[in-house]
C-alpha cells in the first residue's frame, strides 16, 4: 500500500499495491504544479481522505477537478468529471507527495502532452526516481 500526505498533513491518499506507471503531463496546469500522476478509476485502488478543495480550470469545459489542500495548498490529486463509455471514472495521486520516495522510485515514467496534441508521447526510459536527485 503506497500513502502520501500534504505537507500540513490533512490530506492523505492511498494507492492499494504499485502503479504500473506514473504519468508527467505538459498541460499548463500539471507543469506549473510539477505533478507525476498514478491513475486508476474512482471506486478502485485510489482513496483520497481529508477536506480537498476541488478546482478547474476555467475554460469551456473543463475535464478535471484539481483537488487540494485547503490549508496547505498542496496538488494531493485530479479527479476527471465524466465517466468514460464503460461508466468509469479517471482519478489519479500526486506521487510527489509519496510518505516514502523509494516505494515510488522505480516506477516507469511516461509522458502526455496534455497542451498540444492530447496523447501520449514516446516514454523516456525514465523512472521517478530521475525526476528526483
Amino acid at each position: 500500500m503506497l500513502t502520501g500526505t500534504c505537507l500540513c498533513g490533512a490530506v492523505t491518499w492511498t494507492f492499494d499495491g504499485t502503479p504500473p506507471d506514473a504519468t508527467a503531463c505538459n498541460c499548463t496546469a500539471c507543469r506549473r504544479y510539477g505533478t507525476l500522476w498514478a491513475y486508476d478509476w474512482d471506486g478502485g485502488v485510489i482513496a483520497v481522505h481529508g477536506p480537498v478543495k476541488p478546482w478547474a480550470r476555467a475554460n469551456k469545459e473543463p475535464s478535471l477537478d484539481f483537488l487540494f489542500c485547503p490549508t496547505c495548498g498542496c496538488l494531493a490529486a485530479c479527479q476527471g468529471r465524466r465517466a468514460n463509455d464503460a461508466g468509469h471514472r479517471p482519478i489519479a495521486v500526486n506521487l510527489r507527495l509519496a510518505d516514502d520516495p523509494g516505494a515510488v522510485a522505480e516506477i516507469p515514467l511516461l509522458r502526455f502532452d496534455g497542451l498540444h496534441s492530447f496523447e501520449d508521447i514516446d516514454p523516456m526510459e525514465r523512472h521517478v526516481k530521475d525526476l528526483w536527485f
